[in-house]
């Protein structure tokens, strides 16, 4: 389904998937289709590359919810930028549940999601708030 990760696969000999767990996103390209598709306007495509695009923007989604879930996992439980997390990972999960079509609305709503999901991530990644 794309480019999820920058670096290798899994494979046959990784069905978990954990070789590439510690392996950067490909951020950049995905970055730049979601900043695409948020701009359209009246876009004329056909129903498939609606389809393609809304799987693309599927499965990313997808690896930074992931990335999302194991940093929110990893802080102490009085840190509410966890709980904050587990909010966006939860509506992540209905959204993603829903049906693709091959529409711009739905390809775009992909891309909103995408683009909450790296700003969850970047908040996560980002130092705690000093205590006051």
């Amino acid at each position: 389904m794309g480019l999820r990760r920058a670096g290798p696969t899994p494979c046959s000999t990784n069905p978990q998937g954990l070789l590439d767990a510690e392996l950067p996103l490909d951020r950049a390209p995905h970055e730049a289709l979601v900043t695409a598709v948020l701009a359209w306007k009246d876009p004329d495509l056909a129903p498939s590359d609606y389809e393609q695009i809304a799987l693309q923007l599927t499965g990313h989604a997808r690896a930074v919810a992931a990335d999302v879930r194991r940093l929110a996992a990893a802080l102490p439980k009085s840190d509410g930028r966890g709980a904050l997390a587990e909010v966006v990972l939860r509506e992540t999960e209905g959204r993603l549940a829903a049906p693709l079509k091959g529409t711009a609305p739905c390809v775009q709503s992909r891309a909103r999601l995408v683009r909450s999901l790296y700003t969850r991530l970047d908040r996560l990644t980002e130092p705690a708030p000093a205590a006051t």
